[in-house]
Formats: structure tokens, sequence, C-alpha cells
């Protein structure tokens, strides 16, 4: 399901981190890592020289600290807008997953401030996994996914099990938040829990791939419960499906309501203490 993997390196934060991470889950031995780095537009030649000078150090310390086969991994250094030249890339590449750094902007500051991220995953068609650069990166022990009725949904389970297929020692963690229970019928006994259909529908696949599991029914609103058992739980990655909301006459133009922050994928990216990796419906 990952082959090809994009990394959108901009020398900070954790980003490269959160990718070797990754790497050290058998689902993604082998598989490809194209590292991009982008030098904006400058005032002065002698400016964009000293820039791009800067993307060579920051690309020759990616690959230092990947430390893939050569045939593994391959550079690229663009000029141009960020947030326009990675979502070229990424399509260039047939990227099948985006890393990249994320600053946490909340709501109408990402727009004013040109929130890279927050652009790319507006326009994106291909899962992203977005690291806060305020976060501190953990290998991989606890990984959870948010459940519900949508397609976007079962996309990322599908994710879940294909990247901890063969692992050993992580535990995935199935949370479903209905705000339509009433909160004082919790907390459910397990037998409730994992009654429940949604998530007895995804205990049934994660149980065919024989990964270690547990699972977690709440109520309230989805965005603060979810972040509240990131918390609890100590999760290191957080898939949550992000359903494709742009009006068909207007996909090249930013859906206003997420990029004020009213959606919960916008909510969790903000507010999880962990990785989130958001997905899109599963086009396949």
């Amino acid at each position: 399901m990952i082959k090809k993997i994009l990394l959108a390196d901009s020398g900070t934060g954790n980003s490269k981190e959160m990718l070797q991470s990754l790497l050290d889950l058998p689902s993604l031995q082998g598989v490809n890592v194209t590292v991009l780095t982008i030098v904006p537009p400058q005032a002065s030649e002698d400016a964009m020289s000293s820039k791009m000078a800067e993307a060579d150090e920051v690309l020759a310390k990616a690959v230092e600290t990947l430390n893939l086969n050569p045939e593994q991994i391959t550079t690229l250094k663009r000029q141009g807008e960020p947030k326009d030249t990675v979502l070229k890339v990424a399509e260039e590449v047939e990227a099948d997953l985006i890393i990249m750094g994320s600053r946490g902007l909340k709501r109408l500051v990402a727009i004013l401030e040109n929130s890279v991220s927050q652009y790319v995953f507006q326009l994106a068609k291909r899962p992203m996994l977005l690291v806060r650069d305020d976060l501190y990166v953990r290998k991989l022990k606890r990984v959870m996914v948010a459940l519900d009725k949508s397609e976007t949904s079962q996309s990322s389970l599908d994710l879940a099990t294909f990247l901890l297929n063969g692992s050993t020692g992580v535990e995935l963690i199935l949370a479903r938040v209905n705000p339509d229970l009433d909160p004082k019928l919790l907390p459910l006994s397990r037998a409730e829990t994992e009654n429940n259909p949604i998530v007895a529908a995804a205990i049934a696949k994660v149980k065919r791939f024989g990964i270690p599991y547990s699972a977690v029914v709440l109520a309230g609103k989805p965005g603060e419960q979810l972040c509240k058992l990131v918390d609890e739980k100590n999760v290191d990655l957080f898939l949550l499906g992000s359903p494709d909301r742009r009006p068909s006459v207007a996909k090249a133009l930013p859906d206003l309501d997420r990029l004020l922050g009213t959606s919960l994928s916008d909510y969790v990216r903000v507010n999880a203490n962990c990785p989130v990796l958001l997905t899109r419906k599963n086009e396949s």
C-alpha cells in the first residue's frame, strides 16, 4: 500500500525522525523515499545562492540521518513556492504518503501565516503525515486509529493494519467516539465495547493480521475526546480519516471551513500530542 514516500524537509522539526520510526516497521522495508527541499523566491542572486547551498546541506543531512540503501533514496532540490511545489512533486513521484513538519497553527492563523502543511493537506489527494515541530518523536509502540461509519475511517484502518502487519511490540488502539452515546452509560465493559458494531467490524479485520489491539468507546465531542485519549494512552502515531469535502466545481480552491479549523481533522492536527496521519478515501 505504501511503496513511495515523499519527505518534504525544511531542515527543521522532527519529520526525519518520524520517517525513521516508520522505516523500522517490516511492512516498509524496501520502500522508496524521495527527500524534497524547496528554496523559495529570493530578493537577490546572492541570497538565492546562499539558500541553495543551505538546501544542499539539508539534503545531505537527511541522507545521512535516514541511512538508506542508495537505490532507496532520491533527493530533489526545487525552487518555487513551497506549498505548490510539494503538491506538484507528490504527483510527479506518485507518492503514497507525504510527510511534513507542521507548526500546529490554529484556525485563521494558518491562513494569515500562509501555512504550507495546512495548504498541502487541504489540496492533496494522498495520505499525509504531519509532525508538529514541538513534538518528541518516539519509537512506535502504540498506534491509534479513529473509527466511525465513514469510508475514510475504513481507509485509516486499512492503512494501520498494513503498517503494523508483521510488527512486534506494537499495539493498535481502536477508538470510537459516539457523540450520541449517553455518558452515564460509561465506562462500557470490555464485552460491551467489543460488541459495538463499528468496533466489532474493526476487530474482525485486525484479528486477521494477528495485530495486538485494545478498543475504547467514548461519548462527547470527537476531537476533544480523541486528543484526550492520545495523552491517556501515550499514543505514538494517530491515524484519522479526513473526507475530501471540496466542492467539485472548485477543486483548486481551499475549503474555507477546514482552513478555519472547524473540521475534526483540523482540530486534531493542532491539538493531538503525537504525529497525525490523515488519510483520504482509498481510491483503489
